[in-house]
């Protein structure tokens, strides 16, 4: 009888469910009903995140209009360059070639700016403005200054659903990656949850990194050189299209997010042994075509953009094989270590 009920006791573990990961052994039914409550609270998370995006397009939108208004403009030395401005209005700016400005003397300045105020004659009811002072104040035309239209009624609706769906998915994130690892980490070994734990930090900052270069240094000079292109065919710009600059600007800030989580992907792939550093080595001339491929699929067709993208993401490619080369190293030496104390013994 002892021996009977030993065996029951060494047997409970595995009646009750319990995997050699500590994680519970579950059937196919009860793996898929977990994947439905994943999807069920990912896409509650989503829908959440997209209604209050919803309610606040206004300031979304005005977050991803910050490029657009600090996005530089070039002139050529020989153009002289009046603004003209109703109080804090920028109503427009003008650039005037050399026989221009011979017709029209606002001195010898490049950049000229004039502040109009509003003066009424006696016994007449028009209004009439007036250029009452001048300054060489360059701030105003040195920002490139479009503005951004709806050309259609539905328009306004599309344009904040977009904005809703680019901002919600963004915030809805976090909880979704976490409802997917609760789904996903029992099934991985302890040194594989180890590992994910440990690149999961790192690419939240890789990402936050790379959208921040996006948003503050590539998309400034990336509008600036969409317009002198425009202008380069002949085109005038005077306003972007609300659903176009929108999907842009987004899409390129996921991308170059999404381009410097590589190092991380890349490693974690090392720290299980799929990739080696010889083998990252030889993938170099490839990784600099590919990364060139994005930055001109991801950026303005120039080259400027394109190489302002793809330079940060071989940089990071190239830390990422040094890194690989590193741990090798030191694992031989542990290995040379331990053989040297085994033959000591």
């Amino acid at each position: 009888m002892a021996d009977d009920n030993d065996e029951v006791r060494t047997d409970a573990p595995h009646q009750q469910g319990v995997g050699d990961e500590g994680g519970p052994i579950k059937s196919f039914l009860e793996h898929l009903e977990d994947l439905r409550w994943v999807l069920i609270k990912s896409l509650a998370a989503l829908f959440v995140a997209v209604l209050g995006c919803l309610f606040a397009a206004n300031h979304v939108v005005n977050i991803l209009y910050w490029p657009l208004r600090h996005a530089p403009v070039h002139y050529s030395k020989e153009t002289q360059v009046v603004t003209f401005m109703f109080s804090s209005n920028r109503l427009g700016v003008f650039k005037l070639n050399p026989e221009q400005r011979k017709a029209v003397d606002f001195g010898t300045n490049q950049f000229v700016t004039l502040h109009l105020e509003p003066i009424r004659q006696k016994d007449d009811t028009n209004l009439f403005l007036l250029g009452a002072r001048q300054t060489s104040d360059s701030s105003e035309a040195t920002k490139l200054g479009l503005n951004i239209v709806n050309i259609s009624p539905a328009d306004a609706f599309m344009t904040a659903m977009s904005v809703a769906i680019y901002a919600g998915g963004l915030l809805a994130s976090p909880f979704i990656v976490y409802f997917l690892a609760n789904f996903i980490f029992p099934a991985l070994k302890i040194r594989e949850r180890k590992y994910i734990f440990q690149g999961f930090f790192f690419a939240i900052s890789l990402f936050l990194i790379g959208v921040s270069f996006c948003y503050f240094v590539l998309l400034p000079v990336a509008l600036s050189a969409s317009v002198m292109y425009s202008e380069w065919m002949g085109f005038t710009v005077g306003f972007w299209a609300a659903d176009g600059y929108i999907s842009f600007v987004t899409k390129f800030m996921l991308g170059m997010g999404l381009g410097f989580e590589m190092p991380v992907i890349v490693l974690v792939l090392v720290k299980i042994g799929i990739l080696n550093y010889a083998l990252l080595s030889k993938a170099r001339r490839y990784v600099i075509i590919i990364n060139l491929i994005l930055g001109a699929v991801l950026t303005t067709p120039e080259v400027i953009t394109q190489v302002l993208m793809a330079l940060p993401l071989q940089i990071l490619f190239e830390i990422t094989i040094w890194v690989a080369w590193y741990w090798e190293w030191r694992d031989k030496r542990r290995e040379a270590a331990l053989d040297a104390g085994a033959k000591t013994d």
